[in-house]
């Protein structure tokens, strides 16, 4: 590892690096925030895939690029003469220090557990910016999954949560229950019968939101990331997808004429197989 003197030197070779770029190089010449947003986004997810594959060298390259990203949002602003990168560094370590009275000394010694530091965490934030709401800082352009999640953790810093894990499953049933309704399925009916309700597409959609929205809130309760979640079990349908299609065409079948129940039994192999 390297030594703090290092570091420093480091992070001032990756300013020269960024000043000579936007100086000299046309195509980071001419970049805006604008332009920045769509790649930081791919940055950001390029680095979740990183973290979720556990490749320490792999996970190393993708903080850079998003470091490369920090430095040119601040390049840009500083050539505004809106703000610098040593002004968000400042702004980090002032936000920081606030937000933890209890490692930079409120003069009360008290030791607080993680789940305390969330709450007082959430708290002084609110401080932070009077006159906005909790979760008015949640942004607006989060992936809805996640930006459930965060709306949810948000609420439960402050104390509004169910009192257990095992509280949320009768929400989860009745929002499901309700989604049913809404695309027509008499729940008190025997499955497979149709009741005669009808379907408003507005309504299916209100209710299969609020069905998703119960579910992920189950996942936060119970320790489970769900983008994580779901982002595997997209995987593990493409691996078994992928192979009832080859195994179909290796027997000479065509996808497109083959019964459900011929496919089913293909499918059924390739998860007997671990896939």
């Amino acid at each position: 590892m390297h030594t703090k003197e290092e570091k420093i030197a480091a992070f001032s070779r990756a300013l020269d690096v960024m000043d000579t770029l936007r100086e000299k190089c046309p195509w980071n010449g001419s970049q805006t925030n604008e332009s920045l947003r769509p790649l930081t986004i791919e940055e950001v997810y390029e680095l979740s895939d990183a973290v979720l594959d556990g490749d320490a060298k792999e996970l190393c390259k993708e903080v850079g690029d998003l470091s490369l990203h920090v430095l040119f949002y601040a390049k840009v602003a500083e050539e505004k003469g809106e703000y610098d990168i040593a002004d968000v560094l400042n702004g980090m370590c002032e936000k920081m220090i606030f937000r933890h009275p209890h490692v930079f000394g409120d003069g009360s010694g008290k030791t607080m557990s993680a789940e305390e530091v969330a709450k007082a965490w959430e708290l002084r934030k609110k401080k932070e910016h009077a006159g906005k709401t909790i979760l008015e800082g949640v942004p607006r352009s989060c992936e809805p999954m996640q930006k459930a999640f965060i709306l949810q953790d948000k609420a439960s810093a402050v104390g509004f949560d169910w009192d257990s894990p095992a509280d949320v499953w009768p929400k989860v049933d009745e929002e499901v229950a309700e989604a049913k309704e809404a695309v027509g399925l008499d729940v008190h009916k025997a499955p497979g019968r149709s009741g005669s309700i009808e379907v408003s597409a507005a309504h299916a959609e209100e209710e299969f939101g609020d069905a998703l929205f119960a579910l992920v809130n189950a996942c936060r309760l119970y320790g489970v990331d769900p983008s994580v979640a779901l982002g595997k079990a997209c995987d593990k349908f493409k691996r078994r997808f992928t192979y009832m299609e080859t195994t179909a065409a290796e027997r000479g079948l065509d996808l497109g004429s083959m019964t459900l129940a011929e496919m089913d039994a293909i499918w059924d192999e390739g998860k007997a197989k671990g896939l």
